[in-house]
């Protein structure tokens, strides 16, 4: 093609563009349908989206709009087409599902203790953005379960819920002057929590749970006569205030974006009628590096009431902040926990992808009974580095098999393979 015959051509596509554009100008939207869903609810994608019956047409809007079905747990792809229909449009939003039904399978261990986790979950349960889960889980030969159901949002109002009832066993390591003493910690409990719904990123979370804990000296122990009672029974409430404030936006299984919360926890002990208090704040922001790269951070900061006893709130755990580290290492009453992650992808097709990832999870306790300058003792700083692999099949919400390494940087012979469904954060 010629110069000007590219250059006519180049006109020619602008021109129609702009009439395509000016003959959507001030025109208002007469329907809003949805077409490709399978199992969400088109009730539940109207609460999701801006764009009304009635309302002029605005592409910035829309596009909006379409970022924020993408955001939705089940809702691959959206995309949108405008249609005039007697001086007035049609918006025809085209959505691309994948289950969200997901089988819960995560193991680990290490020497002397390899645990197992199995269940089920549902991101968008019944098609409405509920999520629910089941499991069971083994973890040192004792037995623990859990069911929760969470409804963001009840109808077309503000307002949602959640409930969880769950048995969780342990054995629980605690620290005594004498040294280490093994529990057996049991915690059966009961929540309800109300979600008030602010605007589309951020809401706001009161409930209450009762709970009993139970601790029961274990068998096994390093100590010939290990201190410390033989068995504690303390029946508990614990109320909850959170705010969330959620500006992720995903495509596909790349994230962008800062989401972060607030938690106030205050648990009254039956028992001694003592109060407890817990304040934690958690945030994640990700960035994407090119079309293959996505760097995730995770920051987690908490302190609690600095209680003097080896029952602390805080602990350090492979599955939880820092990969490697093991099962329940330490415990205490204030924490800083840093996790960064670089995911890089290496192959990305229509069902299966693959990423390799590097780590640095850093992390840091107050002792019980201590001092705020604890956490820049460096006999309680632990920094774990590793790499791992994750295997991506993009048919099913969040299906990735997840498998990292991490080894001690400061001491080399301290290591662990942790292996689980999801990504870490």
């Amino acid at each position: 093609m010629g110069s000007k015959s590219f250059v006519l051509f180049w006109l020619m596509t602008i021109g129609l563009g702009s009439l395509y554009g000016q003959s959507h100008v001030n025109k208002k939207i007469s329907r809003i349908k949805f077409e490709g869903l399978t199992n969400t609810q088109e009730s539940f994608l109207y609460q999701q989206i801006q764009s009304q019956t009635g309302h002029v047409a605005q592409e910035n809007v829309i596009q909006n709009d379409l970022q924020r079905l993408k955001n939705i747990a089940g809702i691959r792809d959206a995309n949108y087409q405008l249609d005039t229909i007697d001086q007035n449009l049609q918006l025809t939003i085209t959505v691309e599902e994948v289950r969200t039904l997901l089988p819960i399978f995560n193991f680990g261990g290490i020497e002397g203790n390899v645990w197992f986790q199995v269940g089920f979950s549902d991101i968008n349960w019944r098609g409405t953005g509920q999520f629910l889960s089941a499991s069971y889980q083994n973890n040192d030969r004792l037995h623990s379960g859990n069911i929760y159901l969470r409804q963001p949002r009840i109808n077309d109002t503000k307002w949602g819920y959640s409930a969880s009832v769950s048995k969780w066993a342990s054995r629980e390591p605690l620290f005594f002057p004498e040294g280490t003493v093994n529990y057996d910690y049991n915690n059966n409990s009961l929540g309800l929590t109300a979600i008030r719904n602010i605007d589309f990123n951020s809401n706001v979370e009161f409930g209450a749970t009762y709970f009993i804990e139970t601790y029961s000296k274990s068998d096994f122990q390093f100590l010939e006569n290990p201190p410390g009672p033989d068995g504690l029974r303390q029946p508990k409430w614990l109320v909850k205030l959170a705010y969330g404030k959620d500006k992720l936006d995903y495509h596909f299984f790349y994230i962008e974006g800062l989401a972060w919360n607030i938690i106030m926890q205050d648990v009254y002990n039956v028992v001694d009628e003592n109060w407890f208090h817990n304040l934690q704040f958690q945030a994640r922001c990700y960035t994407r590096f090119g079309d293959e790269g996505n760097l995730a951070t995770r920051i987690r900061l908490g302190i609690a009431t600095n209680n003097d006893t080896p029952f602390a709130p805080f602990v350090a755990d492979s599955h939880v902040n820092i990969r490697g580290i093991g099962n329940r290492i330490d415990r205490g009453t204030a924490q800083v926990i840093l996790n960064l992650e670089y995911r890089h992808t290496l192959t990305d097709n229509e069902k299966w992808s693959t990423q390799i990832v590097g780590f640095s999870d850093i992390g840091t306790w107050r002792n019980p009974g201590g001092r705020l300058v604890d956490l820049f003792d460096s006999d309680k700083f632990r920094q774990f580095i590793g790499g791992g692999f994750r295997i991506i099949y993009q048919e099913v919400y969040g299906a990735v098999l997840r498998v990292d390494y991490g080894i001690d940087v400061f001491n080399r012979d301290e290591r662990g393979l942790v292996i689980g469904l999801g990504q870490y954060f």
